[in-house]
């Protein structure tokens, strides 16, 4: 899943990224209402957790045009007001769902995931193909019964090839998926981390390499 966070309170938005990362999220950051904007015309986001209250371009701005753009993006918005006025005023603006600060992470995390379910075809909590059952929830995977051990990116690019329900999947699609944008295009951390989860996955290998197209499973 590719999440953007927007939020103007720097400490508070590199710890959500980072939690998120450690959820097996593809995470960019921006502090400002202009960079956000910024951001959605280059890149295709599941989700974005925005900070109403934003400096430069305010959040009420940035979640119009998300609407005005016609994006399948989810936004999850954030403000210190718990006033029930300025929730409904945010969710008549495009927002699909508000979260008042202070928040508990895990309740963060949750939110965020049943947003990204809704960007896509809904698919079972629990995700079974070829003898793999993974569960993003639990960020647990089995393959036969036994259990695997993922490192976040890896678990990450299993996710994603796993929900393309046996449809090849491209190594840039899985680069825009799994990793954030400061990772170098042209680096080959995507057949690495195919490589290596295909080795814990084990015999025989069910992620399959389309020459020339990229991988399925």
């Amino acid at each position: 899943m590719r999440v953007l966070v927007v939020e103007d309170e720097q400490l508070l938005a590199d710890a959500v990224a980072t939690g998120l990362r450690r959820e097996a999220m593809a995470v960019d950051v921006v502090y400002d209402g202009a960079a956000a904007l910024e951001r959605i015309e280059i890149n295709d986001y599941d989700v974005i957790v925005l900070d109403r209250d934003l400096p430069v371009v305010h959040g009420d701005d940035v979640c119009r045009k998300v609407v005005e753009l016609g994006m399948p993006t989810r936004v999850l918005m954030l403000t210190a007001s718990g006033d029930v006025s300025d929730r409904v005023a945010g969710l008549e603006l495009g927002a699909d769902d508000y979260l008042p600060k202070p928040f508990a992470f895990s309740e963060l995390v949750a939110r965020v995931r049943a947003l990204g379910r809704r960007t896509t075809v809904a698919l079972p909590p629990v995700l079974e193909r070829a003898g793999i059952k993974l569960d993003p929830n639990r960020r647990e995977v089995f393959r036969d019964g036994r259990e695997v051990q993922l490192a976040p990116k890896e678990f990450a690019v299993l996710e994603v090839l796993m929900r393309s329900e046996g449809a090849v999947v491209s190594a840039e699609q899985l680069l825009e998926k799994a990793w954030d944008e400061n990772t170098d295009p042209f680096t080959n951390v995507v057949r690495v981390t195919v490589m290596t989860l295909r080795r814990k996955l084990g015999e025989p290998a069910v992620i399959v390499t389309v020459p020339g197209s990229g991988y399925r499973i």
